[in-house]
């Protein structure tokens, strides 16, 4: 079992049966109807009664995304979150997770509660990857106590998982990710860099194996004592396998929502790829993609927004006024 103290909250996972538990509230992967049918809902809804499911259908329906409390019934607990993980037709995702828990644990900090426990979200009837979905939890969990509500009441938090299969990941994504955040990168805000590596037939693109997910451009994080144009190059020989020429800063994107684990601030960089690409152990793609397709891809961060402006960039220096 993993225990960790960040600020004056415990952060924990633990093998158990969640309505079991002596927490002032479980949260409920729920669907945006809040119908408690199969999966936590239906185990929440056979243990604590229907009384729970009735106050929660006048509730609902929520955006998914969003969170609901009732009372809990039968349960030893004052309070049951249903964080709306999916809709009707039983699919979430990613965003739908991240924003499902940041609304549960606002739920909790907004009702005072001292002690919350959160399910696995999604990754029952949603069927979302279990080691996908504890760094996301994990993510929001240390956005909220460290940022979103720094002086919240909650002073444990669990994540409660049933099987074994479910926990052993757990017990090895949740610790390896925050001690890696608090330990290696420290508060933040965070410095990156990303380069757009410019290869015959378009730019070098690589696929996330770690949320965010999406294809993103080659990158990473700043390490003391380097310079941003030494982080890129030594980013681009680790994530792609190429050697870069005629690198140049191109641009500095900094809105603070642009990550949604936490603020950075990216300096992007253009260069001319040397070699031959190859995939990084800690992508799960790699692919050289036509300029014109370029926009066509679902990209992690604010990628998207920086392809468009260097498409915009090399039009203008095509096409010269």
């Amino acid at each position: 079992m993993f225990i960790m103290k960040i600020k004056n909250t415990t952060v924990s996972v633990i093998k158990s049966d969640i309505t079991a538990l002596e927490v002032d509230a479980i949260v409920n992967a729920a669907n945006n109807k809040l119908l408690m049918g199969g999966g936590v809902a239906g185990v929440i809804k056979k243990k604590g009664g229907q009384s729970i499911e009735d106050e929660a259908l006048k509730k609902g329906p929520i955006a998914i995304g969003a969170a609901a409390w009732t009372k809990a019934g039968k349960l030893k607990i004052k309070y049951v979150i249903h964080a709306a993980t999916m809709g009707m037709d039983f699919k979430t995702d990613e965003h739908k997770i991240r924003a499902s828990c940041a609304s549960a644990l606002q739920c909790a900090d907004e009702l005072e509660l001292k002690s919350v426990a959160f399910p696995a979200l999604g990754c029952g009837t949603g069927g979302f990857p279990f080691k996908g979905g504890a760094k996301i939890m994990a993510q929001e969990v240390l956005k909220f106590l460290r940022h979103t509500s720094p002086q919240t009441s909650l002073r444990e938090i669990q994540f409660c998982l049933y099987d074994d299969e479910a926990f052993q990941i757990f017990n090895k994504e949740v610790p390896a990710y925050l001690e890696h955040i608090i330990e290696d990168l420290g508060k933040g805000p965070h410095v990156t860099c990303d380069i757009i590596i410019e290869v015959s037939g378009g730019i070098v693109l690589i696929e996330r194996s770690n949320p965010p997910y999406g294809w993103a451009l080659p990158g990473g994080f700043l390490d003391y004592g380097e310079s941003v144009e030494e982080c890129a190059i030594r980013e681009a020989k680790e994530e792609t396998n190429l050697d870069l020429k005629d690198l140049k800063q191109f641009h500095t994107y900094s809105e603070p929502g642009r990550d949604p684990r936490f603020q950075t601030v990216t300096v992007v960089f253009t260069a001319k790829g040397v070699g031959k690409p190859q995939a990084g152990d800690d992508a799960q793609g790699l692919k050289v993609v036509k300029f014109a397709d370029l926009t066509k891809l679902k990209y992690a961060f604010d990628h998207n927004k920086v392809i468009e402006d260097y498409l915009k960039e090399q039009q203008s220096i095509r096409r010269p006024e």
